[in-house]
C-alpha cells in the first residue's frame, strides 16, 4: 500500500546535534529495540514509544501529538557475536581447543601480546532493520513505507537518526569520563625555568618527592580499569555461610537495577522507595491513566512519568527474567568467568537500566547529574525535594503525595541557664541522622582499626540527650550556657535512620565500620523520645531584639554552635537562611561549599513591610521561579527575603511551604494570621517500628566503594546488589544490618 502522506516529510529534518533520540528504550516503559516489534521513533521529536499491545506508547505519542511519521528501529545480535574470546597475557600464539575450532576458511586471530577483549563496533556486534512509518495511513498500527528509504531527503534522516548519539549512549560516555580539574593553586603556581635535569641526577631529583624510580614499575591499566578494578573490590558477597551460590529470585517486586556506571547509590535507594506500600499504590496502578493524561509532550522530562516508568518496571514482573541468551534450566550452561578457572555462577537478570529517570532527577544538580558516586543519604533527600518540587508545580496537595510518609516534627527545647526561661520550635525532617560513637579497641591483622559494638538506643539517646552551648539571653541579656535538646515531636509512618560513622580528616569525611546493634526482634519503641512541648511550669523567653529588622529569628542554637566554631555571624545567617534554618550541621556543610563565594560576607539585605528600600525582583527573576509551580506573589516575597539571590529563594520557598507571598503591614502582629500546616507524622502512642529495609556500604568513603539494599519481603530478605537479586542469606543479614549506612523502618 501506498502513502499518500510522504509529501508531509519534506518539512522534517534529521536529528541536531543538541537533540536526544530516542531510539534504543522507549521513554514510558523499558521495552526496546531489542524486543520483536522494536522501538517507534517519532522523527518529529525523536520520543522513542513502545509497539506493546496492552501499552502501546507510539500510538499514544501520535495521538497526543499528532506527529504523523516514525522510524521503526529494531537490533538483534549477530550469530558471531555470540562468542567473546580471553587472550592470555603474552600468549606467544593462540590454539583454537576442541570447543573453539576455527573452520578452513577464518583468518587465525593476531597475535595479542596482553589479556584483552577486542572491541567490536555496534554495527559488527548487532544487526539493524528499520522501516519508515506513517500513523496517519494507520492510526492504529501505523503504516510500513518500506521503498520509502529510496527517497534523498528520507534517507538522510533515517541516517540522521541512525547515526546520532542516542539519550541512552550520551549517559554512558559520561559515565566514564575522566572529569579532571585544575585546582586554583596550581593554576597559580609559577615554575621558573632552570635548565634540564642532567640524566645521572633524576632519580636523587625525584626522590626529593618521595618517589624512588628504581621501584617503579609500569602498568599497562588505565585509569579506567584501575577505577573499575577498585570498585570490583567494595563488591559485597554473593555466596552464603555455606561457600554455595546465593539464589537469584525473579518476579514482581524483584527487578534488577543496571548499573550506569556508580549509579548504586541511586539503585539502593530506588528499590528501598519501591518497596514502600506508598509508593507502590501511587505510581503502579495510575501508570496507564498518567501516560494517556499526561500534558508534558516528551515524557523524557516529566518526572511523573519516569517515576511511573520505574514503577512498571520494577513490579510487573515483566522485564525480571533470566538474560536472554541464557536458560533456567538445571541442564543448561552457566555464566562462567574465565578468570576464575571456570567457577559456574548463578544466572543473573539484566535488570532494567533507568538513564531517564537518573538524567531528569539530576539534571541542574551540580553532583548528581554527574556519572561520579555519591552518598545514598544525599540522593534519598535530593530526589524527595525533587518530587515535592514536582507535586507542588502539578499543583497536588503533597499531603496527598507517598513523600509524606517520612514527614515528622523534631522538637528543639533551648533553656537558658540562669533564668531558666526556655524557647521550642518544631522543625520538619525526613531522616533522623544520629551519631555513632567510635570506641576504638583495636586493631586486625592487616592494622585496620576495630571498633566497638554500638547499641542503636544509644544513638538515639545521644541525638536525643542535652548539650551546653553559649548563648546570649536576650532575657539575661548576658552571654550564659544554655541546655539545648531535641525530641520527636511526631512519629512519621516510615522513619529513615541516617548512622553517621564519619570523622573529618583534613576536612574530608573518611567512613569508620562501626558495628551498629538492632535489637533481635528488629523493632524500636520510641514512646520515650516523644517532647511534650511548652509546660505550665515553664516560661518562655522573649523573642531576640537583636534580630536585623526584616530577617527571620535566627535559630539561636544552630547560631551558637556555628559562632562557636569560629564563622563570622554574617556567614553563619546566610548558611542558616540557605538551609531553611534548622540545624548547625547543615549549615556547617553549607558553610564548607561556599567559602569562596564572592559575597559571602556581604551584608544581607532585608526585606521590608512594603518592599521600600530593597529592589524589586525583576520580572525574569519571578518568571523563572513561578515556572517551578509557585505563584508569583510567593516568588516576590522570596527574592526579596534572599537578597534577590534566586538559589537561595528557591531554598527558601521549600523551607515556607505555606506561605502565600504576601507581606505583613509593618507594626501588625500576628492576627488574623493564615492557618500553617503543622509537621506530618503523629504523636500518637504507641510509637513502635519494624525493620522494612537497609542499605550497607562498603568503602573507606561515601563518594566510593559500593551500596546494596536488603529489603524484607514475604519471603524473607532479598538482597538488591544492582541487577543481581538474590535471595539474602540470614547470617550476612545479620553481619551488615550492623553495619547498614540508612535504616527504613515501617511502624507497626
Amino acid at each position: 500500500m501506498s502513502c499518500s502522506h510522504l509529501t508531509d516529510i519534506s518539512r522534517l529534518q534529521p536529528p541536531r546535534l543538541s537533540q536526544s533520540v530516542h531510539r534504543e528504550e522507549c521513554t514510558q516503559c523499558f521495552d526496546n529495540q531489542d524486543s520483536p516489534l522494536g522501538i517507534d521513533v517519532c522523527l518529529t521529536c525523536f520520543n522513542g514509544g513502545c509497539l506493546d499491545k496492552d501499552r502501546h506508547h507510539a500510538r499514544t505519542h501520535v495521538a497526543k501529538t499528532g506527529h504523523a511519521f516514525a522510524l521503526n528501529v529494531r537490533r538483534r545480535l549477530k550469530p558471531s557475536a555470540n562468542r567473546v574470546r580471553l587472550y592470555p597475557l603474552n600468549a606467544p600464539s593462540f590454539q583454537p581447543t576442541h570447543r573453539d575450532q576455527q573452520s578452513d576458511d577464518e583468518e587465525p586471530p593476531a597475535k595479542m601480546k596482553k589479556l584483552a577483549i577486542v572491541e567490536e563496533r555496534e554495527d559488527e556486534k548487532y544487526e539493524y532493520k528499520t522501516v519508515l512509518k506513517c500513523w496517519k495511513c494507520d492510526p492504529v498500527n501505523g503504516l510500513d513505507i518500506p521503498d520509502a528509504s529510496n527517497d534523498p531527503h528520507v534517507k538522510s534522516i533515517i541516517d540522521g537518526v541512525m547515526s546520532s548519539m542516542s539519550s541512552a549512549r550520551q549517559s554512558e560516555v559520561k559515565a566514564w569520563e575522566e572529569e579532571i580539574t585544575a585546582c586554583e593553586h596550581t593554576l597559580m603556581l609559577q615554575q621558573d625555568a632552570t635548565g634540564p635535569i642532567a640524566a645521572s641526577d633524576l632519580a636523587k631529583h625525584l626522590a626529593t618527592f618521595g618517589i624512588n624510580v628504581q621501584t617503579q614499575t609500569k602498568t599497562e591499566k588505565s585509569m579506567t580499569e584501575l577505577q573499575i578494578e577498585q570498585n570490583l573490590k567494595f563488591d559485597f558477597s554473593l555466596t552464603g555461610e555455606d561457600g554455595k551460590a546465593l539464589e537469584p529470585v525473579f518476579g514482581p517486586g524483584l527487578t534488577g537495577l543496571s548499573n550506569l556506571g556508580n549509579s548504586c547509590y541511586m539503585a539502593s535507594v530506588v528499590q528501598t522507595l519501591f518497596s514502600l506500600p506508598a509508593f507502590r499504590q501511587r505510581y503502579y496502578p495510575t501508570a496507564a491513566s498518567h501516560w494517556e493524561t499526561c500534558r508534558e509532550s516528551l515524557p523524557a522530562n516529566c518526572v511523573d512519568c519516569q517515576m511511573h516508568k520505574l514503577a512498571d518496571g520494577l513490579l510487573s514482573g515483566r522485564y525480571s527474567h533470566p538474560r536472554p541468551h541464557q536458560s533456567n534450566s538445571p541442564s543448561a550452561p552457566k555464566e562462567t568467568n574465565p578468570l576464575a578457572h571456570d567457577t559456574p555462577t548463578p544466572v543473573f537478570q539484566e535488570g532494567v537500566r533507568p538513564i531517564g529517570f537518573k538524567s531528569l532527577i539530576g539534571k541542574g544538580h551540580e553532583e548528581f547529574m554527574t556519572m561520579r558516586q555519591q552518598d545514598a543519604e544525599e540522593f534519598f533527600t535530593h530526589l524527595i525535594t525533587v518530587l515535592r518540587r514536582n507535586a507542588k508545580k502539578a499543583g497536588v496537595d503533597e499531603r496527598n503525595e507517598p513523600t509524606q510518609i517520612f514527614e515528622f516534627g523534631m522538637e528543639q527545647r533551648l533553656e537558658c541557664g540562669e533564668c531558666k526561661r526556655v524557647r521550642y520550635r518544631v522543625d520538619e525532617m525526613d531522616t533522623l541522622s544520629v551519631p555513632v560513637p567510635a570506641r576504638e579497641k583495636g586493631k586486625d591483622a592487616e592494622g585496620k582499626t576495630l571498633y566497638e559494638d554500638v547499641q542503636l538506643k544509644e544513638c538515639l539517646d545521644i541525638v536525643t540527650g542535652t548539650e551546653a552551648l553559649e548563648y546570649q539571653c536576650p532575657a539575661c541579656q548576658k552571654k550564659v550556657i544554655a541546655t539545648k535538646q531535641s525530641r520527636l515531636a511526631t512519629f512519621p509512618q516510615v522513619l529513615v535512620i541516617h548512622a553517621k560513622k564519619f570523622q573529618l580528616v583534613n576536612w574530608v569525611p573518611a567512613k569508620l565500620d562501626i558495628p551498629v546493634i538492632l535489637p533481635e526482634s528488629d523493632e524500636l519503641q520510641l514512646d520515650e523520645y516523644l517532647g511534650r512541648g511548652l509546660q505550665p511550669d515553664e516560661t518562655e523567653l522573649p523573642n531576640d531584639e537583636a534580630a536585623a529588622p526584616g530577617l527571620p529569628q535566627f535559630n539561636e542554637a544552630a547560631m551558637a554552635q556555628l559562632e562557636a566554631m569560629g564563622f563570622p555571624t554574617i556567614r553563619c545567617q546566610k548558611a542558616l537562611l540557605a538551609t531553611g534554618n534548622n540545624d548547625a550541621e547543615a549549615a556547617m556543610e553549607w558553610l564548607f561549599a561556599h567559602m569562596e563565594d564572592p559575597d559571602i560576607d556581604a551584608p544581607i539585605q532585608p526585606a521590608s513591610s512594603g518592599g521600600a528600600g530593597v529592589p524589586e525582583p525583576s520580572a525574569e527573576q519571578v518568571s523563572m521561579l513561578a515556572d517551578m509551580g509557585f505563584t508569583p506573589a510567593q516568588a516576590r516575597k522570596a527574592l526579596r527575603e534572599t537578597g534577590g539571590n534566586a538559589e537561595r529563594a528557591v531554598e527558601w520557598l521549600f523551607s515556607h511551604p505555606d506561605d502565600a507571598g504576601e507581606d505583613t503591614p509593618s507594626g501588625s502582629a500576628s492576627g488574623g494570621s493564615k492557618l500553617q500546616k503543622g509537621p506530618g507524622g503523629s504523636s500518637e502512642l504507641p510509637a513502635r517500628y519494624r525493620l522494612k529495609a537497609f542499605i550497607s556500604h562498603k568503602g573507606p568513603s561515601v563518594h566510593s566503594g559500593h551500596y546494596v539494599a536488603h529489603i524484607r519481603t514475604d519471603e524473607g530478605w532479598v538482597l538488591f546488589n544492582d541487577e543481581k537479586v538474590v535471595k539474602a542469606d540470614a547470617e550476612s543479614v545479620r553481619e551488615l544490618k550492623k553495619l547498614a549506612y540508612l535504616y527504613v523502618f515501617e511502624r507497626v
